[in-house]
């Protein structure tokens, strides 16, 4: 058998592992991980927008204004009037006081991976 020949069919073999190999992997690692609830994290649709902040203390938010702008980081207090967010993404080093008039919703990661 010549040479070339032989490499080709090697090269072949090789290629049709691999393509039979790369799904049955990827099936494998997404049954592994299982999706789960993050405790302590929800929304109150009879509560007041000021309580479900107030619920979120400490956790991660995306909160979009009536501008259209977003600021995401994690929430660390909650008055009658305004939010303190810290921790921006984007901008680690500073908090931002945001008027929850001018808040147009609110958004929080509720599931996570279990591995």
């Amino acid at each position: 058998m010549k040479k070339e020949t032989l490499i080709s069919l090697v090269g072949v073999s090789l290629l049709t592992v691999m393509v039979i190999s790369v799904p049955l992997f990827s099936a494998r690692c997404e049954a592994q991980n299982k999706m789960i609830n993050i405790e302590g994290v929800g929304y109150n649709v009879n509560a007041s927008l000021v309580d479900n902040l107030k619920s979120l203390i400490g956790k991660v938010v995306y909160i979009s204004l009536d501008s259209g702008k977003t600021y995401t980081g994690l929430i660390k207090a909650v008055g009658d009037h305004l939010v303190h967010v810290e921790k921006l993404e984007g901008k680690e080093y500073f908090d931002a006081l945001i008027s929850i008039e001018s808040i147009r919703a609110i958004d929080t990661r509720f599931r996570d991976y279990q591995r």
